[in-house]
């Protein structure tokens, strides 16, 4: 529950505590306002009538402290106060008429955003204390750690995470916390390499088995949202931070940790963006892009999962990105790698009505799957592909859809979810499984029709029962290959 403190009084302390109120969490406020205090008091607020520099008058812990008093001195000494008391807290401050650009200046030095009355009133104020109090949350978790911040993207990152990652990494910069963006696995699509190389984003890989999460004051993730799941971190590495756009494959604990999952928008660096406008952080011109780039290649050009927020953020993000950039970025040169996996997935392609799977062997390029997947959508009268291969050890699996007939996140976790991992949107879904015993299959060609019938006969038994007047939840025989 949110802990929020309101120290001052005044026609805006009035006006905030009454609209605060009125939103969840506990509020407390201090006062030298004898009268107001009664009232508060009758309302339910817990409200005590002394100096609002006052530590004494403060509660034990506070998320959120707002400072609201005309006079610009106390507001130094309150904020002072404030924050020596709740070192970790957000800390909102008013500067009233008359305050000297000194004053702001040594007000903004102490709190993390201070707010001028002659420009505007509570509308822009409440935010801190009831509709931006997720604000709060995610500063008072980053604030409150004793090491640096890692922020974690998923295996293999796409150009989403890669601009999520260094996003919240920028955001814990901003308020003095150290922070690096990592990844496992590698970045082989050429249009990612070309966005982190052309760019020069701080984002470094990282080995599984050198990586200590003990080295940091905290792990967050971007882009995924369990460790284990999608990235190679252990799983039951305590994660204090997750922010995710993906429908989460299970409950997640948010005890203890900031969870902002947003299933209904079209990409991660779009929240990303959205904290960065409400922080009033200025991303620059590399972040700028990359986000932008992250939010154009999730939502597919903004027309694949994009809500109002995705639209909003890109214009947000247009002015400042850097449009030559982007172009050099969208057209690097095609890998032989690409090019091989496109060419044997369509030889191999199994089409069932509208619906094609293809197995492509033995891959090197994880992101080829992908690429592949989206160029065989456009094939004449296919609605759904579903493009995978193999490592040693891993079956990899990326699908793509159009046309909202089916959601493929749904149709992969139903045919897939049992023998490994699986999820995504309706348009767009992936999956991972463990090779196991087919990799005992003969030579490779015969290892490659195994892992084809293997996931395709799931598949289409799960697309088909998705497709019926009344769907039903399915997990088709494993045909002798179940462990």
């Amino acid at each position: 529950m949110l802990r929020r403190l309101v120290l001052g009084d005044g026609a805006l302390g009035h006006t905030l505590t009454d609209r605060a109120s009125a939103t969840p969490g506990d509020l407390y406020v201090v006062t030298t306002d004898s009268g107001w205090v009664t009232t508060l008091r009758e309302e339910g607020v817990a409200a005590i009538e002394g100096d609002p520099a006052d530590r004494s008058h403060y509660p034990s812990t506070a998320d959120v402290v707002v400072v609201a008093v005309p006079d610009s001195d106390r507001a130094e000494r309150i904020a002072a106060a404030a924050r020596s008391a709740f070192p970790t807290a957000t800390l909102v401050v008013t500067a009233g008429v008359g305050t000297s650009d000194a004053t702001v200046d040594r007000l903004a030095a102490v709190a993390d955003r201070v707010v001028d009355s002659r420009a505007m009133m509570a509308d822009r104020v409440v935010g801190a204390v009831g509709d931006d109090a997720q604000m709060g949350e995610l500063l008072s978790s980053i604030r409150s750690l004793s090491g640096p911040l890692a922020v974690v993207a998923h295996d293999n990152p796409d150009p989403d995470a890669i601009a999520s990652a260094v996003g919240l990494v920028a955001i814990a910069e901003s308020i003095g916390v150290p922070a690096e963006a990592c990844y496992f696995g590698d970045i082989t699509h050429q249009e990612n390499r070309a966005l982190v190389n052309l760019l020069d984003l701080p984002l470094y890989p990282a080995d599984a088995e050198s990586f200590d999460p003990e080295a940091y004051g905290a792990i967050a993730l971007v882009d995924h949202a369990q460790p284990g799941v999608n990235d190679s971190l252990p799983e039951g590495t305590p994660v204090e931070i997750v922010v995710d756009h993906h429908p989460p494959r299970m409950p997640i604990d948010e005890t203890d940790r900031y969870v902002d999952i947003r299933p209904t928008i079209g990409s991660t660096s779009t929240i990303i963006t959205d904290y960065l406008s409400r922080l009033g952080i200025d991303p620059g011109r590399e972040l700028s892009t990359a986000l932008l780039y992250g939010i154009q290649t999730d939502t597919k050009g903004f027309t694949r999962e994009v809500s109002a927020a995705d639209f909003d953020a890109a214009a947000t993000l247009s002015p400042t990105a850097d449009a030559d950039a982007l172009k050099r970025i969208e057209s690097p040169s095609v890998t032989a790698s690409v090019v091989e996996t496109l060419a044997t997935a369509i030889e191999r392609r199994d089409v069932r009505d509208t619906a094609l799977a293809t197995c492509v062997g033995a891959i090197t390029d994880r992101d080829a799957l992908a690429q592949a997947a989206d160029e065989l959508l456009n094939m004449e009268s296919i609605t759904t592909v579903l493009v995978y291969g193999y490592t040693d050890d891993t079956i990899y699996v990326s699908g793509r859809t159009r046309g909202g007939s089916v959601d493929l996140g749904a149709v992969l976790r139903n045919a897939l979810d049992r023998i490994g991992s699986a999820g995504g949107h309706a348009n767009m879904a992936g999956a991972q499984l463990p090779l196991g015993i087919i990799r005992e299959t003969g030579d490779e060609e015969s290892l490659t029709d195994a892992v084809h019938e293997l996931v395709a006969e799931r598949f289409f038994a799960a697309l088909e029962a998705a497709t019926e007047p009344t769907a039903y939840m399915v997990n088709p025989p494993l045909g002798g290959r179940e462990e």
